[in-house]
């Protein structure tokens, strides 16, 4: 499977299971609004967030989620010269300590030291195979904790 490489965002969150840019391929529209009212208030500057900012085609597309475009870890990691987080020697740094998503942190606490390990090309496949159901082989998104097609309990962060 060829990886787009506009998903490898720099924080080591790769996008291919993000459930914004999930949402957004599928034109879900049922998820994009569900989407807005979690995350509404719980991000930095969403108290206005709708469905419609519900969008997203990678951290190194020009269409990004709202919050992806204003990270603190892009804008850092771009002003190093920098692909990643994975090719720095402060990791993980203030920024990634205060990152505002819990399992989102959590999981670059985790990504970042595996990219370093297999490269980008190997560490977004492995992201690929990881969100898979267990059970079913049914794509999962980051965070899920149950399969949205056999209902089997995940547990891939």
């Amino acid at each position: 499977m060829e990886m787009n490489p506009v998903f490898a965002a720099p924080c080591g969150l790769y996008c291919g299971v993000c459930i914004i840019q999930l949402a957004d391929r599928a034109n879900n529209q049922k998820m994009k609004e569900f989407l807005a009212q979690f995350f509404k208030g719980k991000l930095p500057n969403s108290e206005n967030l709708t469905a419609a900012d519900i969008h997203c085609r990678g951290c190194l597309s020009d269409d990004l989620f709202y919050h992806c475009a204003q990270c603190f870890i892009r804008t850092c990691t771009h002003e190093k010269g920098y692909e990643g987080c994975h090719e720095c020697s402060d990791f993980p740094c203030r920024i990634i300590d205060e990152f505002p998503i819990p399992v989102a942190k959590k999981v670059i606490l985790r990504a970042i030291p595996h990219w370093r390990e297999v490269g980008t090309e190997q560490w977004m496949a492995d992201e690929e195979k990881r969100y898979l159901c267990p059970q079913c082989g049914n794509k999962l998104f980051r965070g899920a904790q149950q399969c949205n097609k056999c209902k089997a309990a995940v547990s891939l962060d």
